[in-house]
């Protein structure tokens, strides 16, 4: 352990309770009665519903005598009308505990929704770090994807459409009573969001474990994340049936929020956002493209650590120098990418080179995510990593 970290003070966010199994899902009528819940407002996206999910969920709530309310209005990069607006149906119905089933959007909008139960105004309001005052209706989350986390973060994002902007809320509030994790909801993943979702998860464990705060805690957990990421995410893009390769980048993806709900983020995120609010691409998908461009930017600011992600996923780097072993990290990516069929050119996707500018300035406006990554980036440098990745 370095001086560094002895002398800083670490810190670590978790739900109250985090179940993690095969048919774990069944549990959460039990876990609702425990909260004292007896009409429950369930938020998800028609996505879940179309995969039939909720089905089962439903029959075990009325088994219980559980009443509730189906909110299935969930966007992609949730904008905050749809937060709003399910709080609208929360306190309209008289529902007392929240249910959130599906990928991180829905559970970005069931957080969102149990803030604004105890708060007034609207979500908007409360962007930025403890700037909500007070805890809303209990909340279960259950996650549908292996990939953003969300269930086990303080942490949620919302889209403001005036400002074409993501912007992001913090606080202990947004965190699950109870966090269900079960690997079979995740079996109808299509590859593609297989693919997206598993780099997502390896993103946040990656930012977290090369930034400037970086705990003992997040580096544990990143660890672990990127390990079974590198060896379970192939597997599960080329059989998503495969039960073990499921519950492992189900873990994985958990380990991952966890790690990051401590240890923060850095410039992968900053320059994604843009491609994402832009072309409306998938989080995760944004996450890719930008990822092994970062990591070779980033190297010689954090060498040890991307040395080490290195070996965590395959690399052999016994012997080589620290610089040489931390350049593998950027292979070791790259391959990964290969193997699920995910590109990271920018100009694969359709978007002109005339835009970069364009996305420079996007990123920008997220800087604030510059200041935990182990290098410090300029408006120059961005616009150079944009013409490197296109």
């Amino acid at each position: 352990m370095t001086r560094a970290y002895r002398t800083k003070t670490h810190t670590f966010y978790s739900p109250n309770k985090t179940i993690v199994g095969l048919e774990s899902a069944s549990l959460v009528a039990d876990e609702i009665q425990h909260l004292g819940g007896d009409k429950v407002l369930i938020v998800t996206d028609p996505g879940v519903i179309h995969a039939s999910l909720i089905a089962p969920i439903e029959e075990s709530l009325k088994s219980k005598d559980i009443a509730c309310v189906l909110y299935d209005g969930v966007e992609p990069e949730p904008p905050a009308r749809v937060i709003d607006r399910g709080a609208e149906v929360f306190r309209a119905e008289s529902c007392n505990l929240i249910l959130g089933i599906g990928g991180g959007s829905s559970l970005d909008v069931a957080k969102g929704i149990s803030i604004l139960t105890a708060n007034e105004g609207k979500v908007l309001d409360y962007i930025g770090v403890d700037r909500v005052p007070r805890k809303g209706a209990s909340m279960i989350l259950m996650p549908t994807t292996a990939g953003t986390g969300s269930e086990v973060t303080r942490v949620l994002v919302v889209t403001d459409e005036k400002q074409n902007a993501k912007n992001v809320v913090f606080t202990p509030f947004a965190l699950a009573d109870v966090a269900i994790v079960d690997p079979l909801l995740t079996l109808s993943m299509p590859p593609k969001v297989t693919a997206d979702t598993g780099i997502d998860a390896l993103v946040h464990a990656i930012e977290c474990y090369v930034s400037m705060n970086a705990t003992l805690f997040s580096d544990i957990l990143a660890e672990k994340a990127i390990q079974l990421i590198a060896r379970y995410l192939p597997m599960a893009w080329a059989k998503g049936s495969n039960i073990e390769a499921r519950f492992q980048m189900s873990l994985a993806a958990t380990l991952a929020g966890l790690a990051f709900g401590s240890g923060g983020l850095g410039a992968v995120h900053a320059l994604a956002y843009p491609l994402g609010t832009e072309y409306h691409m998938t989080h995760g998908r944004t996450n890719a493209i930008m990822l092994p461009h970062i990591i070779r930017y980033n190297i010689s600011g954090n060498p040890e650590k991307y040395a080490r992600i290195a070996a965590l996923m395959g690399q052999d780097v016994e012997g080589l120098p620290v610089l040489g072993a931390a350049e593998l990290a950027v292979e070791a990516v790259q391959e990964l990418l290969d193997t699920i069929n995910v590109s990271y050119k920018i100009s694969d996707y359709g978007i002109p080179e005339e835009d970069l500018s364009k996305l420079a300035e996007g990123a920008m406006k997220q800087s604030r995510l510059f200041v935990p990554n182990p290098r410090d980036p300029n408006e120059e440098d961005v616009r150079m990593i944009y013409r490197m990745a296109y």
